[in-house]
């Protein structure tokens, strides 16, 4: 090897040649710079990881705050219901751990959406994103009756599920408040991810807390002032989603950012509709999958010795993984974001970068959590009890705890590129077999056959995270990016032109 020459390299100004007109106006340079043979290695990775960074962060901030915020909507319902006592507080955290099921299911149908929209954008077929938009709000409604009429009788279902007789009463007419939120989903998840696919994030920041200061002062009102109790409680939630479906709607209708990509009501959102749900499906089993396994970790847990002591410890580390999660789901938006938009441009190079550029990201930040979370295994409990005993016990979990949110750091963000390729089905096979078939047969032995309590119970959870990881790793890995352009072309042409002919 020629050091001089290399020294003298270095030595040198960097000049980048002159870029082409890009395909996508959100990523200049970057495709061209990642596929310039004359720059070193070292410089196009540098030059490309300034671009990447910015657009990355510029995307998964805001994305946090909303996720922040809208749990922090939920959080607050409690905090009022608590309040009002004790079986008040049980009734809402019953009606919100039970309205979990819709919302879950909305937002994992909604991804499909996020795949369609985030391809057909970077293809510039602007036009599109709007009927996108239409169809999966009509999907995402038509499957919010069925969940409509199992809410109605959700007293009886509650009953039968072992709850007690006046938390289940209570617990069923807060639900009936809330049942309109399921529509609310329908129509959120959808243009949540209609401005997404845009790039555009920081207005749901705002609205979102513009919901969550009405939410406050509202329930406030109807709580002390209009004494409507839990029932008001309910009410004031359903409203302030409402809130932000208007003004997200209002927003997407009058900006002319959108002038493109929403050109008003068309017939041809109704074309396609059982097929739109077939690919929504998928999504949502991936989605919910991956929501329901943490939860059942926590019933699992009712089942173990001394489960007053298993249950809060157990609690508290779900709080705290639930808090670091947020961080990985602002990455899971920038990721597929990132992804779709760049294979629906034609670009496999970027997509590629992107995708290990927000994994390494969202991967560093984790094992920063993780770090603290272990530095801090003693005394972090006390935020939430002053139980010496539970304190213990969390301590005792906090290296369990710390390997799952570093896990947490990577598998979100990987599911976000698959959301981003369209590999939804794909994912929801991997889930279930890791899981399902794994994780929780694995814990349940190590848990009760072997009596390592919560920490068997835990350990064949994360054993089945690891395997989905490490799986999601390398099916990334060994990914033909060149391939996965030309799958998104297909896609694109298979939803615009066969289901929906254009006229000559």
């Amino acid at each position: 090897m020629d050091v001089s020459n290399e020294a003298r390299d270095l030595a040198e100004p960097l000049v980048v040649p002159a870029v082409s007109e890009r395909k996508h106006p959100t990523n200049v340079g970057l495709e061209s710079i990642l596929t310039e043979t004359s720059l070193p290695y070292r410089w196009r990775v540098y030059l490309g990881a300034g671009i990447e960074m910015k657009l990355l962060f510029r995307l998964a901030l805001p994305a946090i705050l909303v996720y922040v915020i809208n749990n922090g909507m939920s959080i607050s319902a409690r905090v009022f219901a608590g309040h009002l006592g004790g079986k008040e507080l049980a009734a809402a955290s019953l009606g919100n751990s039970c309205f979990n099921l819709v919302y879950g299911l909305m937002l994992g149908m909604g991804s499909a959406v996020e795949t369609l929209c985030g391809q057909a954008y970077g293809a510039h077929r602007y036009e599109m994103l709007g009927i996108y938009l239409q169809r999966a709000t009509l999907v995402l409604a038509l499957v919010g009756l069925p969940m409509t009429v199992l809410y109605t009788f959700s007293y009886p279902i509650l009953l039968l599920l072992g709850e007690p007789k006046t938390v289940s009463y209570m617990g069923s007419m807060y639900i009936a408040g809330l049942i309109p939120q399921i529509f609310a989903y329908a129509v959120n998840f959808t243009a949540q991810k209609f401005l997404q696919a845009q790039s555009v994030v920081a207005p749901s920041v705002y609205i979102s807390a513009f919901a969550l200061l009405i939410q406050l002062s509202l329930t406030w009102i109807t709580v002390y002032v209009m004494d409507m109790g839990l029932m008001g409680i309910a009410y004031v939630l359903t409203i302030s989603w409402w809130v932000i479906v208007g003004a997200q709607s209002f927003y997407i209708v009058v900006s002319p950012k959108f002038r493109h990509t929403w050109t008003g009501l068309s017939w041809r959102s109704f074309q396609g509709l059982w097929s739109f749900f077939k690919l929504s499906a998928g999504s949502a089993v991936m989605i919910c999958l991956e929501m329901w396994y943490s939860q059942i970790l926590v019933l699992l847990a009712g089942l173990l010795k001394e489960p007053a002591r298993s249950l809060d410890s157990l609690s508290i580390c779900m709080s705290i993984s639930a808090l670091s999660f947020m961080v990985s789901v602002g990455f899971n938006a920038a990721a597929s974001i990132r992804t779709s938009n760049e294979l629906g441009a034609g670009n496999p190079k970027s997509a590629l970068f992107s995708t290990w550029t927000a994994t390494f990201v969202s991967f560093l930040i984790s094992v920063a959590e993780a770090l603290a979370v272990i530095w801090s295994r003693d005394y972090v409990s006390y935020i939430f009890t002053s139980d010496v005993d539970v304190a213990e016990a969390v301590s005792e979990l906090c290296p369990f705890l710390a390997v799952t949110i570093i896990l947490n750091g990577i598998q979100p963000v990987l599911s976000g590129v698959a959301v981003g390729c369209g590999w939804q089905t794909y994912v929801a096979y991997v889930n279930v077999g890791c899981y399902y078939i794994v994780g929780i047969p694995v814990g349940c032995i190590l848990g009760f056959t072997f009596n390592f309590q919560a920490k068997g119970i835990w350990t064949g959870m994360i054993g089945g995270s690891l395997m989905q990881t490490l799986i999601l790793l390398y099916v990334t890995y060994r990914t033909d990016w060149d391939k996965e352009v030309e799958k998104a072309k297909k896609r694109l042409d298979m939803w615009d032109e066969k289901k929906e002919p254009r006229q000559n």
